[in-house]
């Protein structure tokens, strides 16, 4: 009961913050992590010994923030580098209206794929598909549905994802055969994805293009950047790094220094100007709504917010994790699970529940698989079935809450509230479906293989 009482604590003060008086996430968060001090030293623990479970989650943080940042850098640089506008522009030319938001989900998931990095996606190739679809008379939601199912597919297949690594590691199977598992819930999922998608867009045709906003766009990015194949180069030497498998900062960072270069030598931009870019955005006043909407993005400050979301939300988790909050909530029922089906579905509860709280999918990965590995290993299924539920949730789900740090980057990043392309996430909502219905009829959840007993061992060596 102790347990639950803080569950909810943390849990009014966020609800009540955001529906009563919309406050900022960030600062629910933090009075979140002070509520919880009391009920924690109520257990026994010293003030220490609280800010240390702060603490040590905090410093999970500091990879994810890294790259965070690095992509605000990225994204400011490549549209100053006229990289992004020339996905742009020639999207708008290229794409029939009718296949616009299949062509935008596969195009995402072979950059997803080849990057390892759903942000990094978002905010390059997503921004500019946000673009062409607006201009071509697209749903912003829709289009922002095709973007996130095509990137997310990518960070949970590529083995180049920071999640897909981190998945095995906690559950104690191995990369490879953790996504050669996944592909039994994905690619049935990912299908009938890119059938709703071509379906739905068969819906819209040129004649409800803008054709001036079209004229606008073209006209001005043709105006005011050179186009063609130099501002791709900075596309080029990032997959390329990636691809190579080199460490993701430092590739983003070459990326984004790449189209700094490009800025400077190709468009003219001064010296002073890219790094003031790097920091703060690029910024433009054209006076065509279009235009500003798409390309007044990126710079390094743009992340501080979602900086201190990370920070505080692992820190609450932290400490729920460190009071053994969840563990006995769990506990509770653990030993009632005993066939498949009720298994995945009660994973599928957890990583939820640990996403929501944590505001991250590391948090709800090292949670799910630290307090559901047991019940796995007791039914004596292999690690791959545990770390493929978690990818099949909290992975793709995590840009669908709109306080977890993948939700407030992603909105942020196209310019879409989480409610409007939360219903077209086609993939992120199918998937567990697909995983569920593996775990009610056992399909695919491979078991370990039982040690023989030793008389029959004797037997097979007489034999």
């Amino acid at each position: 009961m102790y347990a639950l009482s803080m569950l909810l604590a943390a849990v009014a003060v966020i609800s009540v913050g955001i529906l009563a008086f919309d406050a900022p996430i960030q600062i629910l968060m933090f009075i979140s992590m002070l509520v919880l001090i009391p009920f924690m030293m109520g257990l026994g623990f010293t003030y220490k010994q609280v800010e240390k479970s702060m603490m040590s989650s905090m410093s999970r943080a500091l990879q994810p923030v890294l790259i965070l940042l690095t992509v605000g850098v990225l994204i400011g640089a490549w549209i100053a580098s006229g990289t992004v506008p020339t996905l742009i522009y020639y999207g708008v030319n290229a794409i029939s209206p009718q296949f616009f938001l299949v062509t935008t989900l596969l195009f995402c998931s072979l950059v997803s794929v080849a990057t390892g990095t759903s942000w990094g996606t978002i905010g390059t190739a997503g921004i500019a598909m946000m673009g062409v679809g607006t201009t071509l008379g697209i749903p912003m939601g829709l289009t922002a549905g095709a973007i996130i199912s095509g990137a997310y597919f990518g960070d949970k297949m590529s083995p180049l994802s920071d999640t897909t690594n981190l998945a095995p590691t906690v559950t104690g199977g191995d990369l490879f055969k953790h996504i050669k598992h996944m592909l039994w819930t994905t690619i049935p999922a990912y299908v009938i994805t890119a059938v709703i998608f071509t379906f739905v867009g068969l819906g819209y045709n040129a004649e409800g293009v803008n054709a001036e906003s079209v004229v606008q766009l073209t006209t001005y990015l043709d105006d005011t950047f050179s186009l063609g194949i130099v501002p791709m180069v900075p596309i080029i030497v990032l997959v390329s790094l990636l691809m190579l498998k080199k460490p993701a900062i430092p590739s983003i960072f070459i990326g984004a220094a790449t189209g700094g270069a490009v800025a400077v030598l190709y468009q003219g931009v001064s010296f002073n100007s890219i790094i003031s870019i790097f920091y703060n955005g690029y910024q433009i006043e054209s006076g065509i709504e279009i235009v500003d909407s798409l390309l007044q993005r990126g710079g390094l400050s743009s992340m501080l917010a979602l900086v201190a979301l990370f920070l505080f939300a692992l820190g609450l988790g932290g400490m729920l994790a460190e009071s053994g909050v969840l563990e006995a909530l769990i506990a509770s029922f653990a030993h009632k699970i005993q066939h498949t089906g009720m298994l995945v579905f009660v994973t599928i509860i957890v990583s939820y529940t640990t996403l929501a709280i944590g505001g991250s999918v590391y948090f709800s990965t090292v949670m799910g698989g630290t307090l559901m590995r047991p019940i796995f290993e007791r039914l004596n299924l292999k690690p791959e079935n545990l770390s493929r539920v978690l990818e099949d949730t909290g992975t793709q789900s995590s840009s669908l809450l709109p306080w977890t740090g993948s939700g407030i980057y992603t909105s942020g990043a196209l310019g879409v509230a989480t409610g409007a392309y939360l219903p077209f996430c086609f993939l992120a909502l199918l998937t567990p479906l697909v995983s569920l219905f593996y775990g009610i009829t056992g399909l695919t959840m491979t078991e370990k293989e039982r040690p023989r007993k030793k008389n029959q061992a004797a037997k097979a060596v007489e034999a």
